[in-house]
């Protein structure tokens, strides 16, 4: 393997899943293994550093937009990394060190410096939509993880990350649950078939469930748990879908095979990517900071 094909990877191809176990749509061994080794690098971050889950940020972001270069390079489109890399890891420390301006100022430099290496890369084919989807995946990863970053270096800090991972597994457990017991009408069925209003519903309640907890646990009113429960659960699912239409658009089942039973990175990251930033809106209104 070359350093180019890192850095600009093909298209990526659809791969045969593992056997799925029941109705469950997947192979439910390998996707609670898997699961249980992400928690414990997840939350292992977070116990031994808040530098070490950073670094997890990174590393992840880099990944995310690894796969969602693949996925575009399926329409003929580039998602230009090298300068997409260094931008994210730019924005994630900015906004652990500097705040919510200085990140924009990094998107900003990024998006330039995404636009500078097509034009010296030497082909103008097609560079307007390379710089177009480099944008789209910045602001889908980069920006919107930057929005954990200020969840970590609020007052509230680990618990408030603990919250906003517990959200996102308990949307996505209380829709699994709830979609394949008595899932029979789909949200979507052009993007995403399997999704279903009673899987939303199960996703509310469980978030209920957990939102109150956590808001109750920091100190707010245990109605804003409520609140955050619905406003979470809509954006979780809009993360869901939105990563489904772009694999529907593109032809693939799932974003890559890294994580068997899941898919890849951004098959577990699209809902949390969309969380972060309105736990963070919730945060500030009903806690003091």
């Amino acid at each position: 393997m070359d350093l180019q094909s890192i850095y600009r990877p093909g298209p990526t191809e659809n791969y045969v899943p593992l056997p799925a176990s029941g109705k469950a749509g997947r192979n439910l061994p390998a996707a609670i293994s898997v699961g249980m080794i992400l928690s414990v690098v997840t939350f292992g971050a977070l116990w031994l550093s808040q530098i070490a889950f950073l670094g997890l940020m990174c590393v992840l972001a880099i990944v995310a937009l690894w796969e969602l270069a693949g996925a575009f390079a399926r329409k003929g489109y580039e998602v230009i990394l090298p300068p997409a890399w260094v931008g994210s890891i730019g924005m994630i420390i900015c906004a652990w060190t500097l705040g919510l301006e200085a990140v924009l100022v990094a998107l900003c430099l990024a998006i330039m410096a995404a636009a500078i290496w097509r034009i010296i890369d030497g082909t103008g084919d097609g560079a307007m939509m390379d710089i177009m989807v480099t944008t789209f995946s910045l602001v889908y990863v980069a920006l919107l993880a930057s929005f954990v970053v200020f969840i970590l270096a609020s007052p509230h800090a680990v618990p408030a990350v603990i919250l906003f991972i517990a959200l996102a597994v308990a949307n996505d457990l209380g829709g699994w649950a709830a979609g394949i017991t008595f899932g029979k009408h789909p949200m979507a069925p052009k993007i995403s078939p399997k999704k279903s209003w009673e899987g939303f519903a199960g996703s509310l309640l469980a978030s209920i469930a957990v939102g109150i907890a956590g808001m109750t646990y920091l100190g707010a009113t245990w109605w804003w748990g409520i609140i955050l429960a619905i406003l979470t659960t809509i954006a979780a699912t809009t993360g869901d879908l939105v990563e489904s239409l772009i694999k529907r658009d593109v032809g693939l089942k799932d974003m890559s095979n890294l994580l068997p039973g899941h898919g890849g990175i951004m098959d577990r990251m699209d809902s949390l990517l969309m969380v972060a930033p309105v736990l963070y809106l919730v945060l500030r209104v009903a806690l003091p900071w």
